[in-house]
């Protein structure tokens, strides 16, 4: 018997670039001309890669290009990539809601969406109408919704919000009931991009207990597209890497993972901050650079009885009491936050940085990582006001290897969350 419900064949999707639609009227007209004619689409021909870190080649891009996967009833398919690799174009076209450029996409059975936050919601509609009208649009009758609705709303946890409009809702509970309205009315495909991020960890882990149980229990399928690994870990036994619009690999999810992992470049990422400052000019502070340094270090690979050194170079251009630069260290692996580290942890009052250009250097120290990987988000703030930078599209990848010779007796992981150099005394002997 085939279990397959999901089969993508040769999909790709393909946008041009700085223009709404397809474009000008001549390349409409020039598109019509070759389809009467029974010829291909002439700009299929072209189109950049899809690496938004370069600068564009062509005047089209392949946000996808040939991608092909099955997935099986009742299984969990975990996508990761980068910011930009296709993910969420991915699943808009599973999702129906954008149609192909090539490429077939064949199911079985209903998909519910959860792309982002509130979708499917209709904001002038109660919590109570939005439910009716997604079951509505999932094919469901009124009398199946009505046997599902109160499990929806005790799942959410919004029964005092219930019946009031969607619009006064916050993006957390706007995620709250989209969540379990895809999950309780029963859909054989439930497809989730990264929402549940917004949620507070309480329904982070309720929501991946859902998934489990619709997987296990409930002979369901889930796509799950997540930037934090120990989600992905504890959830799907299968991923699917996309890079640069392309399956890099497909497969077993802890080499997925390490796959994903490995393709971090501190440079690319300090470039594309230093660029979003560029055309979002913040009126207190502005990063003319920010770089990660370590002596012997090779491309993102890092010995681990070597410090690491992150250098800030910043402009103030107007003065704010409680400027806070910082960040955190996070264990991809597991998505736990290692640390968070303030430069004026140890300040007994808040800081006034006079205008002007400044600098600032933050050493982790040597001998503390242990083996593994790791991201550097940076971090930026006004004390107790806003954020400047904390975005987790900034977080720069590196991993500890083992320092040569150092480690050559003792290999292979150990248990905890640092490997601190403690300091032994020698061996005596007390006879």
């Amino acid at each position: 018997m085939n279990h397959t419900i999901l089969k993508v064949e040769n999909l790709s999707k393909q946008y041009r670039l700085g223009l709404v639609g397809t474009g000008t009227l001549s390349h409409d007209l020039n598109r019509f001309w070759h389809k009467i004619r029974g010829k291909e689409d002439p700009y299929l021909q072209v189109g950049a890669i899809n690496d938004r870190s370069s600068a564009a080649s062509s005047e089209y891009v392949w946000a996808l290009k040939g991608i092909n996967f099955e997935v099986q009833r009742g299984e969990i398919l975990g996508i990761i990539g980068k910011n930009g690799a296709g993910k969420s174009t991915l699943l808009k076209m599973l999702s129906r809601v954008t149609s192909p450029t090539t490429g077939s996409i064949k199911t079985r059975g209903r998909i519910a969406s959860l792309l982002e936050v509130g979708t499917g919601m209709h904001p002038e509609l109660t919590g109570r109408e939005n439910i009716f009208l997604n079951g509505a649009i999932l094919g469901m009758t009124k009398a199946e919704i009505l046997g599902k609705i109160d499990e929806i709303v005790d799942f959410s946890g919004c029964q005092m919000y219930i019946d009031t409009p969607v619009k006064r809702y916050s993006s957390g509970m706007r995620v709250r009931l989209g969540f379990a309205v895809a999950a309780f009315l029963e859909p054989d495909i439930l497809v989730v991009d990264e929402v549940l991020a917004v949620g507070d960890a309480e329904f982070q882990k309720k929501a991946i207990g859902k998934m489990q149980d619709i997987s296990q229990s409930g002979d369901r399928t889930v796509l799950v597209v997540s930037h934090n690994m120990g989600t992905i870990q504890q959830l799907c036994s299968k991923c699917v890497l996309l890079e640069h619009g392309a399956v890099s690999y497909i497969g077993n999810t802890a080499k997925a993972i390490d796959k994903y992992l490995a393709v971090g470049k501190i440079e690319k990422e300090s470039s594309y901050l230093i660029d979003y400052f560029k055309h979002q000019k913040d009126d207190v502070f502005n990063l003319n650079a920010l770089t990660v340094n370590q002596v012997n270090a090779n491309h993102n690979m890092y010995y681990s009885d070597k410090s690491i050194d992150v250098y800030y170079e910043f402009e103030i251009l107007k003065e704010a009491i409680g400027l806070r630069i910082g960040f955190d260290l996070l264990d991809m692996k597991s998505g736990v936050t290692l640390w968070r580290s303030y430069h004026d942890d140890q300040a007994l009052e808040m800081e006034l940085i006079p205008k002007g250009k400044h600098s600032i250097n933050m050493r982790i120290p040597s001998n503390l990582l242990k083996l593994g990987s790791y991201g550097l988000k940076p971090l930026v703030g006004i004390h107790n006001n806003r954020w400047i930078v904390n975005d987790d599209k900034f977080v720069f990848y590196f991993d500890i290897e083992n320092t040569k010779g150092v480690d050559a007796i003792y290999t292979g992981g150990r248990p905890g969350v640092i490997m601190p150099a403690m300091d032994w005394g020698s061996i005596s002997n007390i006879n």
